[in-house]
């Protein structure tokens, strides 16, 4: 079943595309039509291409793995920034960094930064500095939280990009495709899709697009994440007991036990008639 149908996506403003004097040819496939100078989306493509983003969105959130949102344009930045911190997901609203993906490890160093003055805060050391000092620290700490607070749970490289306007955030395509890292973006008539693995023909510049686009994929991660916990929450009962167990106390597994218990069967079976023998010899002798 769609996770989208064609209405709701005319409704929000998806089909329209940019003016036919700007647009990419390369974008030809997804264009259904040209009216009054503007392109329109074929939205029966843009469906397809929804539910297949969807799908991978949904597997990765399944398999624990993290997808970065990236959006620094006025219309959908806010959007994002609150779609994206519901799910848990990091993002990018403010500006790009360069050398984000390719030059992480400096990034990661950034945000440890960040964390070092927070341990300040908490241990005494802050307010045993200047009041210069402090006023530095709290600028240096400020900057950092506005362009890497919202990536500093981020450890690692993100298994996957999803990206609004991708004309806009062109550095992050080229980081993410140097890095061979899968990216889900929205695709307007303008942009060149060549460089997006899972394209999503949609108007990205309209806010309610936008947030429809990003509903229905961040629906599809929460899902991804249900399995996950419903996953987690169904160990084994070995395990369980196990756990429950004493320190230094190893359980039986349930095979053996069940083979123990069928040799004891076999014992009681075997030594029935053996019982029965003297019983008949003796009834004999009366």
């Amino acid at each position: 079943m769609p996770r989208t149908t064609f209405q709701e996506l005319l409704d929000n403003g998806c089909h329209f595309g940019h003016l036919a004097r700007k647009w990419n040819p390369k974008m030809a496939p997804y264009i259904f039509i040209e009216k009054n100078g503007i392109h329109i989306i074929d939205l029966h493509k843009s469906i397809v291409k929804i539910d297949e983003a969807a799908g991978v969105l949904k597997q990765l959130a399944r398999s624990g793995r993290k997808v970065l949102f990236v959006a620094t344009k006025k219309q959908a930045k806010d959007i994002v920034a609150e779609k994206a911190a519901a799910v848990g997901m990091p993002y990018v609203t403010e500006r790009w960094a360069g050398g984000m993906l390719t030059n992480f490890p400096t990034i990661r160093k950034a945000v440890k930064k960040m964390n070092t003055i927070d341990k300040m805060k908490e241990d005494g050391t802050y307010d045993t500095l200047a009041k210069r000092e402090r006023l530095q620290i709290d600028r240096q700490r400020a900057k950092l939280e506005k362009n890497l607070g919202s990536i500093k749970d981020m450890n690692r490289l993100p298994s996957a990009l999803f990206v609004i306007d991708v004309q806009k955030e062109a550095n992050a395509v080229k980081e993410a495709v140097r890095l061979n890292i899968p990216v889900i973006a929205m695709v307007d008539t303008c942009c060149d899709p060549t460089p997006i693995d899972y394209v999503i023909p949609a108007n990205d510049d309209a806010t309610k697009s936008i947030a429809y686009i990003m509903d229905v994929c961040c629906q599809a991660i929460n899902e991804g994440l249900e399995e996950r916990k419903l996953e987690k929450d169904k160990e084994p009962v070995d395990v369980e007991e196990e756990k429950a167990a004493p320190a230094g106390v190893k359980l039986r597994s349930r095979k053996n036990a069940s083979s123990k218990l069928a040799a004891a069967k076999e014992n009681v079976v075997d030594a029935a008639p053996a019982a029965e023998a003297p019983a008949a010899e003796e009834a004999k002798a009366e």
